[in-house]
């Protein structure tokens, strides 16, 4: 597929996978599924805790060729650790000139997401980048252009569509199956982000290039607490909790209500933001309602961490320890209800379910659409997006979600992409 969109793919897919709906053990499965795919040359871009996390699990499934961090005490205590010993480099591009990479993946802080992506398929890379994918709703917009126009293979790391039990996959059925009703509407809360500062200014240590580490991002100085996981306290470098748990629970809130190829009319919201100086100044706490042209919502808060979806019918509550509600308790005392159940599973995720880092290396050798692509995942971090963007303003916005623009709004349409520094653009 060279000029792959969602819509296209399903409507030319004719007929499921004949396995049965099982979710299997990870490990198990990787170990089954390696040696059809262990040709496949492995470069592994950003290698913090996440970041090693989804490199090691593509590693189970293919041969490493070179590591890369802009730590390079990280990119080298990786490669050390790799079957092969694998080089280890500061600089991503020596990943891409590579010709033995076949698939890289990204774990580096958000805002360098988008260009390496980009830059990665426009090298003939397939690419598994963890999410949220992309820094503003720009970024989204073309990285699904580069999508079509290379007709690379590109899985987001929105696990929850794959993983966890099935609890979020039964969710997703249970909403397309009707059981709850019409006039859905989901509440995502994610918990409250990280507070502190001011902090000192400092040099930056030996093992890290500082300049590299910043990419498209204002020129500052070096703060440690700007950087490694702590960059997702800062709006320079990412959307907080907004976009960090926001796009997990709203990507899945997306999918059962039917929005994920579409997004919101309106966004309103509310969020306490630290404004001093060298402090962390992503949304600590936040509330914000995205609504949607059919009527449905979303509404994005700091509670505690849960997904409910509430319909005509009755509810559900689901987070990664489990689903509950009414329904779910109807379904285990009815068989019948049982296989309706997982035969609508099998449709939405089009065959049998496999741990994340499966399904993408499946599609890579099938060419077909992995089951978190970009074009869903755009829609659904967009709206984490509009809600920063709408709460930084601390008003109401109208948006059109054909033309992903706001409307009537030039200020909040100047927030749906930011200045790049020279040198690092996206193009």
């Amino acid at each position: 597929m060279t000029h792959q969109t969602r819509r296209s793919f399903l409507a030319t897919t004719g007929a499921l996978a004949a396995t049965p709906y099982i979710f299997q053990n990870g490990d198990a499965l990787g170990q089954e599924n390696s040696s059809a795919n262990d040709k496949l040359g492995i470069g592994c871009i950003g290698l913090g805790g996440r970041g090693s996390g989804i490199a090691r699990q593509a590693l189970k499934l293919g041969t490493p060729v070179i590591a890369c961090d802009v730590d390079k005490s990280r990119a080298e205590g990786f490669a050390k650790g790799s079957a092969n010993n694998v080089p280890a480099v500061q600089d991503y591009r020596h990943v891409l000139d590579n010709k033995d990479v076949d698939i890289v993946t990204i774990g580096t802080p958000d805002h360098w997401h988008s260009k390496i992506a980009i830059d990665a398929m426009r090298a003939g890379k397939d690419v598994y980048c963890e999410k949220p994918l992309t820094l503003t709703v720009d970024e989204g917009i073309r990285i699904c252009e580069v999508v079509k126009e290379t007709g690379k293979v590109f899985q987001v790391g929105t696990q929850q569509r794959s993983e966890y039990g099935g609890s979020f996959l039964q969710a997703v059925a249970i909403c397309h199956l009707g059981w709850l009703g019409d006039k859905l509407k989901a509440l995502s809360s994610v918990g409250t982000a990280r507070q502190g500062g001011p902090f000192t200014p400092a040099e930056p240590p030996a093992n890290l290039d500082w300049n590299m580490w910043l990419g498209q991002a204002p020129e500052t100085e070096y703060i440690k607490e700007r950087t490694h996981y702590q960059f997702r306290w800062w709006l320079e470098y990412s959307g907080g909790q907004v976009t960090d748990w926001g796009v997990h629970h709203t990507d899945i809130a997306m999918w059962a209500l039917g929005l994920h190829e579409t997004g919101p009319v309106s966004i309103e919201g509310k969020g306490t933001f630290d404004k001093r100086p060298n402090c962390y100044n992503v949304a600590h706490t936040f509330d914000s309602l995205m609504t949607f042209k059919n009527g449905s919502s979303i509404n994005l808060t700091s509670g505690k961490n849960e997904l409910i979806i509430e319909g005509s019918k009755g509810k559900i509550r689901v987070n990664r320890g489990g689903i509950t509600g009414q329904i779910v308790d109807d379904i285990k005392a009815d068989k019948n209800m049982q296989e309706q159940l997982s035969a609508k599973i099998e449709e939405i995720y089009r065959g049998k379910v496999t741990p994340h880092m499966v399904n993408f290396f499946n599609c890579v050798k099938s060419r077909e659409l992995p089951i978190s692509d970009v074009f869903t995942h755009h829609r659904s971090v967009s709206v984490c997006h509009l809600a920063n963007i709408a709460m930084q303003l601390g008003r109401k916005l109208n948006f059109d979600p054909n033309a992903q623009k706001f409307e009537g709004d030039d200020q909040a349409n100047s927030m749906l992409r930011r200045k790049q520094r020279k040198g690092f653009k996206i193009t």
